[in-house]
């Protein structure tokens, strides 16, 4: 059985065993309990993680009321960081919690830069995600600007099906910036 994290890059590009072998050797294995946190807002972020197993929960907390806001969701072969205090050295600005037990591969964005640079294929497909990832933060940003709590709702179990059994309600309702109760009607309708 091959490495998530092959397949995953093996979506773009084709990698030979060495090659492989070789991006695997820049990212470190770390596993999570349940609840526990992977960023903690104003640390420093020293990597980007690939979801290997479990379920995060990236936020935002409102300093004045303690509302937290959902800002993403990660589970397996997704990507998950504070990526501004990642790329720019910065304190993060968010959280991100275990929903589940989780097991994780992170990799320093030295090492990001030294791979993409030994590996083009890796930079390649490095690139391709990206461009996937602003694609699918512009249909978030639209339906939030211009879609109703139940448009919300109907994009994001058509997007996402496989977080509804994962993700409490109530984070997916500060996702959506909907109350729980709204969720609530809304599954059940």
């Amino acid at each position: 059985m091959s490495h998530p994290l092959r397949v995953h890059i093996e979506t773009v590009s084709t990698l030979s065993d060495e090659e492989f072998d070789h991006i695997l050797s820049f990212f470190v294995h770390k596993k999570m309990k349940k609840h526990s946190s992977l960023v903690t807002m104003g640390e420093q972020v020293k990597y980007e993680y690939f979801v290997i197993k479990g379920c995060l929960r990236a936020y935002m907390t409102d300093p004045e009321t303690g509302k937290e806001f959902t800002y993403q969701f990660a589970v397996e072969n997704w990507w998950i960081s504070d990526r501004e205090a990642f790329l720019r050295n910065l304190p993060a600005t968010i959280t991100i919690d275990c929903l589940e037990p989780c097991e994780l591969l992170g990799i320093t964005l030295q090492n990001r830069q030294k791979l993409g640079v030994e590996i083009w294929k890796y930079e390649h497909y490095l690139n391709v995600k990206a461009n996937f990832g602003y694609v699918a933060l512009q249909k978030r940003l639209q339906i939030m600007i211009s879609g109703n709590a139940k448009q919300r709702y109907e994009q994001f179990i058509n997007q996402y099906p496989q977080l509804l059994n994962r993700v409490p309600k109530q984070f997916v309702a500060s996702y959506l910036g909907v109350s729980r109760e709204t969720i609530s009607r809304l599954y059940r309708g």
